[in-house]
């Protein structure tokens, strides 16, 4: 009767409970070639990026190979998915899961150089090429940082303006030289910002084709949004009151205060309120965690792309953080008002969404002329018995978009006594 054999599942923190599976790319190697197989890793092992590098390396009578797990000859199939391998120990008669990554072994043949490691022609070097490639190999850090970074910037100026004329004299072929300078003119009247508003088109035939809603939220994060806008629309009024006294969203409030009682456009603004929720958490962060609004049920797929497009990486202590900086704050309040607009028939309400944006009403105007929106107030008047007079500051998108013209003010110095 065979013996009975169990599982054993092995920890996959550590690399040495990782298995190795290799394939060779020019064929099987034959059972009587014994192979010296070797594996390497990278000594920088405080970068992210850097500290999972791995190099196998197998030789044998005849031939060297090589594989490693990044760069063009890696397998792209370690990052989106993971391998186990079982490994019976007949001791035990328990069958070890180890997790495992795949090498692609590769023959290195002597004599012969790669693509990078090719030589030039010219085979003279000059003394400061000969002063770099020893500052390369045996120079300290410092010196090895200012030679990358004096390489970077060495571009050859003849390349450089071939580059920029070609480049140049394709756009004006393109678009006509009258169509370039009013873009430039256009865009010195929209300043900076004008960069981190949504995908504009100012030639749409009617309002709601100037910021596309499916640019602001995409149909598969519509989708991914269905439980949690379920949940924003199950709040019960108390919630909605806790809400509010505990700082929360105005904005947020005041939309699930007026749902629609139809399903389908219920739906619809349930998920874009919890949206909304998740963009206006956002700017009020610097440092965003990578459980960003998890707990808040947002599904993964959504949390991802806030991430990309609202923060940039950094660098602190060896591993990346998300930041939102100054101007990924504008980016927000631009893709925040183009949501509201959508979410209440092209009227946004720029009061409340300065102050849940934490920036200054200034700000916020500065954003809304960027994106060519109609600016409304209502006329300064007592208002009526048991009326309360509304003193908030509205942005409408009406066509044709209003082009605002750009105020430089210039301070006189005080003359000195």
């Amino acid at each position: 009767m065979a013996a009975s054999c169990s599982l054993v599942c092995c920890g996959e923190e550590h690399d040495s409970d990782k298995a190795v599976i290799v394939r060779f790319s020019n064929g099987s190697v034959p059972p009587g070639d014994g192979l010296d197989v070797a594996m390497y890793k990278n000594q920088d092992e405080r970068n992210p990026r850097k500290k999972t590098r791995r190099i196998v390396a197998a030789e044998s009578d005849r031939l060297c190979y090589v594989g490693k797990n990044f760069g063009e000859g890696s397998l792209k199939c370690n990052n989106l998915c993971k391998y186990y391998v079982g490994v019976l120990n007949r001791k035990t008669m328990k069958m070890e899961v180890h997790e495992a990554q795949l090498f692609n072994l590769q023959p290195v043949i002597p004599g012969e150089m790669t693509e990078e490691h090719k030589a030039p022609q010219d085979t003279a070097l000059t003394y400061k090429d000969q002063v770099d490639s020893l500052i390369e190999a045996f120079g300290t850090n410092k010196q090895k940082k200012a030679l990358s970074s004096r390489r970077l910037n060495q571009v050859s100026s003849d390349t450089l303006h071939q580059a920029v004329a070609k480049a140049v004299h394709t756009v004006i072929n393109h678009k006509g030289l009258e169509a370039l300078q009013q873009e430039v003119v256009d865009t010195e009247a929209q300043g900076e910002m004008a960069v981190h508003r949504p995908p504009c088109n100012p030639g749409a035939d009617k309002p709601e084709n100037v910021y596309l809603f499916d640019d602001v939220l995409s149909p598969m994060e519509f989708e991914a949004l269905d439980e949690a806008g379920s949940k924003m629309a199950s709040l019960t009024p108390e919630e909605m009151q806790k809400m509010r006294d505990s700082g929360g969203s105005l904005c947020v409030v005041k939309h699930l205060e007026n749902l629609p009682s139809d399903g389908e456009a219920r739906t619809r603004a349930s998920r874009c309120i919890f949206y909304l929720s998740m963009l206006l958490k956002l700017a009020q962060q610097r440092n965003v965690s990578h459980k960003f609004g998890l707990e808040e049920g947002c599904p993964r797929s959504v949390q991802s792309k806030l991430l990309q497009t609202f923060t940039m990486e950094t660098f602190n202590n060896g591993r990346v953080q998300n930041m939102v900086s100054s101007s990924m704050r504008t980016k927000l309040a631009a893709y925040s008002m183009a949501l509201l607009l959508h979410m209440n028939n092209m009227i946004c309400d720029l009061t409340l969404l300065h102050r849940d944006l934490g920036i200054t009403e200034a700000r916020m105007i500065e954003v809304a002329k960027s994106m060519g929106l109609t600016l409304i107030r209502h006329a300064r008047g007592k208002a009526k018995d048991g009326e309360v007079r509304d003193t908030n500051r509205y942005a409408s998108l009406v066509l044709p978009l209003v082009k605002y013209e750009v105020f430089l003010e210039q301070r006189k110095r005080k003359k000195m006594p």
